[in-house]
């Protein structure tokens, strides 16, 4: 089981892996805008990004850490007086990885653009869902008022009985119990 094992191992042992990155990176420092498979394009991304990082800081001692891991003067040189300047103000995700749709010759692996945002752009934000639409509250109808009743004129006859109840009250129902036996001695 693989837990807790992050990355890509990508066929290749660990200085391999490391001089691949330093590769694609240099690659992105010089052009701006490389192809690679998409397995590539997303792991070298960090890479890069925390190299941008460093360079956004400008000492001497981030620039030996940069030269250190990436161990190309040049490049280094670049990335710390171009591309620094350009990403001052943004706070992270200086790459964009745009997947392709043609298929690499040789094995049909996927490829993507892995490309440096331009200085002072910005990545687009989804468009967020319009919000659902509010529940339609009608008012309910209040229920016609009642006619005002006439006021009467003179007292009611005292010479009326209240009504009777239709039905004579019911009965309390008795319970009936089998006559009990005397024991059997």
């Amino acid at each position: 089981m693989r837990h807790l094992k992050a990355g890509r191992k990508l066929g290749r042992n660990a200085s391999h892996r490391l001089a691949l990155m330093r590769n694609l990176t240099r690659a992105l420092i010089t052009h701006g805008r490389i192809i690679t498979t998409v397995e590539k394009a997303k792991e070298v991304r960090p890479f890069v990004e925390k190299l941008i990082t460093l360079a956004k800081k400008g000492s001497l001692h981030a620039r030996r850490l940069a030269v250190a891991r990436l161990r190309d003067k040049e490049a280094v040189t670049r990335l710390f007086n171009e591309l620094a300047e350009g990403f001052r103000d943004r706070p992270g995700g200086y790459t964009r990885v745009i997947k392709r749709h043609e298929r690499r010759l040789g094995d049909g692996g996927k490829t993507a653009f892995l490309e440096l945002l331009r200085p002072g752009e910005r990545k687009r934000q989804k468009k967020a869902p319009p919000p659902a639409p509010a529940p339609r509250v009608t008012e309910p109808t209040p229920p016609p008022a009642p006619a005002p009743a006439p006021e009467p004129t003179s007292p009611p006859a005292a010479t009326e009985t209240p009504a009777a109840p239709a039905t004579p009250p019911a009965a309390p129902e008795q319970q009936q119990t089998p006559p009990q036996t005397p024991p059997t001695p």
